[in-house]
């Protein structure tokens, strides 16, 4: 099982600028809260990859599952209001 800050610091280094945010069920399972500006304008499933693109390979080996919240600084914003 891989340490939810050393994914954190993955996917800010594939993602620079972003707020990542990684949590974990201790079984393997993890929930990933990332907010970039990179995200402007890409549906669902294209941030999806920008962020499984930081991960490469450890997606489905060291990490079993991936649930992903993804979110501009605006909609996090809006969201937070």
């Amino acid at each position: 099982m891989m340490d939810p800050d050393a994914i954190t610091r993955l996917i800010e280094q594939g993602l620079p600028g972003c707020q990542a945010e990684v949590k974990t069920d201790g079984q393997g399972h993890y929930e990933a809260l990332v907010i970039t500006e990179q995200f402007q304008g890409k549906r669902s499933i294209a941030r999806h990859q920008m962020v499984y693109g930081t991960l490469g390979a450890l997606v489905g080996s060291e990490i079993h599952a991936l649930a992903l919240r993804t979110y501009t600084p605006e909609e996090w914003q809006s969201k937070a209001n």
